[in-house]
């Protein structure tokens, strides 16, 4: 069974750094593009980063120049090390990968992960 599980998260004030990670486990043969996304209090969820397999990455504007997204292949883990973070910053952050596990091979299934908690006090 493949899941996606969040940590990292917590509360920090204005100005701070937070690295979340997120990890694949399960029977994964291997994980395409990769993101996180982040639902601030009452407000929908927003694409903040993503990565493709090969490293390309994008990011929302609100976000460039303050956090970077990476991965570790041989891990099946990403990355999201935030700094400089301001209060809206504060969100639910979830990752979401298209991977492919030996009960989907050869297709690509998305999944979410449960989320992890960023506060950011001023």
């Amino acid at each position: 069974q493949v899941q996606l599980v969040e940590s990292g998260g917590g509360l920090v004030q204005a100005g701070g750094s937070l690295r979340l990670s997120c990890a694949a486990s399960g029977n994964i043969f291997s994980i395409n593009a990769a993101g996180w996304y982040r639902q601030p209090p009452g407000k929908q969820r927003e694409l903040v980063a993503g990565i493709t397999r090969g490293g390309s990455t994008n990011y929302a504007d609100s976000v460039k120049g303050r956090f970077t997204i990476s991965r570790d292949n041989a891990k099946n883990t990403m990355y999201l090390q935030m700094n400089s973070l301001i209060p809206e910053d504060t969100a639910v952050y979830y990752c979401n990968a298209d991977l492919i596990s030996s009960s989907t091979w050869p297709r690509p299934v998305n999944y979410w992960g449960q989320g992890t908690q960023v506060t950011v006090s001023s």
